[in-house]
């Protein structure tokens, strides 16, 4: 085992994901010393490739990089306070997506798992936890993901007496950068915005018809899918719908979903406005991969690569990866959770990450950020205070702790589901606060939404500058 100089016995934490290297990291910085247990390099899962810690088995985007009036951007500036890795690495390791933070998914996994390794106070294990920590283990946190085995599974569900949830969470195709047929796309971001590192023309844009609109939508909803088996039943995060179940919900979803043509204009033939649009976003740093956005599905293979090739533009598509589905599994948080991420029935031990109910990269790794701080200040005899409801960090915390109402039909259980960041989870501002700016004549709908939203990120980020400082 790795030597280290703290005088603190280990935290273990178990998963080497975006939510365990986090936590990990947060509990190593504090001078306390962790043991990460990781199984992936002894034992593989459906969805992931490599052995790589933090590796990102579907989108490389972490979404919104826009901390004045995004929630996802305003998690992502609370978590560089915080000295998060994740953001560090996703930082180093972006490619130009508009106005989004996406990364060259292999060179941030291989930093996340690089700066692990380094760190004087993290030794590395490999091997698989098939049930919840030994009581010797006194401080733990369980961040093992989406992908859960099922033996921990089996063990949690015995040790919390709660029926596990379970959602599908599909995977977009990546197409080959040099099979795309750019003398029908363009590069165009929407509206032609600039983010991080972006040009404004940081997505490849795959123009259809009417027609040829309707033919895709035709071929999806025939399209031979993966079947359920024993998942049968369990319902989709609505956030990570798999293009084909969008398609049957109605013939006009997809062109005002992940197929709008709003802000685009053709740049082969400016004066025809595109039906609806297909868009694509780097994925690697060489600009030679392609992620299809928004296109997660549980169609068979051959079946994706006949109907994606019926796109304009992707007629000779090559597939670096085809899309692909796994199941997601997450426990009753609000029920079983207290507000530090302990288990109400064990002291000591915590979950962090997906498991937990949130939903996405960022709130994965934010929500491993906090158990990781909550653990190291239980193991050094310091108080533990959340981060205030204003903040990010604290508003999903507070969904997965306790933000939900008792539904009618079941009373005394709660309607929960996985949730991504977004404004809706923060306090309301107090009244009188949204005022019309100087020089403004007409003020309401969109305009005040977006001050609201202004208003909102600025207290966010001051709040919890305020929390980091006392912390």
């Amino acid at each position: 085992m790795k030597q280290t100089s703290s005088t603190f016995a280990p935290i273990h934490v178990i998963g080497g994901g975006l939510a365990g290297s986090e936590a990990a990291w947060q509990i190593a910085n504090s001078g306390v010393p962790v043991i990460l247990h990781e199984m992936r390099g002894v034992r593989g899962t459906d969805a992931h490739r490599t052995d790589s810690l933090a590796e990102l088995v579907c989108s490389n985007s972490f979404r919104s990089d826009d901390a004045t009036s995004n929630a996802v951007g305003v998690i992502h500036a609370e978590m560089r306070m915080a000295g998060s890795l994740i953001m560090a690495c996703a930082d180093r390791h972006q490619v130009p997506a508009g106005g989004a933070l996406a990364v060259d998914r292999d060179g941030f996994s291989a930093a996340v798992t690089e700066a692990i390794h380094a760190h004087p106070l993290i030794t590395v294990v490999r091997e698989e936890v098939t049930g919840l920590p030994p009581k010797e283990w006194d401080l733990a946190v369980v961040a093992t993901g989406p992908l859960t085995s099922a033996a921990l599974a089996e063990a949690i569900q015995s040790q919390t007496g709660q029926d596990q949830l379970a959602f599908f969470d599909a995977i977009a195709p990546i197409v080959y950068r040099d099979s795309i047929d750019m003398d029908i796309c363009w590069y165009q971001s929407r509206y032609d915005k600039v983010g991080p590192g972006g040009t404004g023309k940081d997505y490849i844009n795959c123009p259809m018809d009417e027609a040829q609109y309707n033919a895709f939508v035709d071929a999806l909803i025939a399209g031979d899918t993966v079947g359920f088996h024993e998942w049968e039943g369990t319902p989709y995060f609505d956030g990570c719908l798999p293009i084909e179940i969008m398609a049957a919900r109605g013939r006009e979803t997809l062109r005002h979903g992940p197929m709008k043509p709003m802000g685009l204009t053709n740049a082969h033939n400016p004066t025809v406005k595109a039906y609806a649009v297909v868009q694509l976003r780097q994925d690697n740093a060489l600009g030679t991969l392609y992620n299809m956005v928004g296109f997660q599905t549980k169609l068979k293979y051959g079946a994706q690569a006949e109907i994606f090739r019926l796109i304009p533009g992707l007629q000779n598509a090559e597939f670096a990866r085809l899309g692909g589905l796994h199941r997601n599994t997450y426990i009753q948080s609000p029920v079983l959770l207290d507000r530090s991420l302990t288990l109400k029935s064990r002291p000591g031990l915590r979950f962090a990450g997906q498991i937990t109910g949130c939903e996405g990269y960022v709130e994965s790794a934010s929500i491993g950020l906090l158990a990781g701080r909550f653990a190291a200040a239980e193991r050094k005899g310091n108080a533990i205070t959340p981060p205030p409801p204003t903040t990010a960090l604290g508003s999903l915390l507070g969904h997965i702790t306790g933000g939900h109402l008792v539904t009618d039909e079941e009373p005394g259980k709660r309607s929960f589901q996985p949730m991504n960041i977004n404004f809706g989870l923060f306090p309301d501002l107090e009244p009188g606060s949204i005022v019309k700016p100087e020089g403004v004549k007409r003020f309401r709908g969109k305009d005040k939404a977006q001050v609201k939203r202004q208003l909102i990120a600025a207290r966010a980020l001051a709040d919890c500058k305020a929390w980091l400082d006392q912390s």
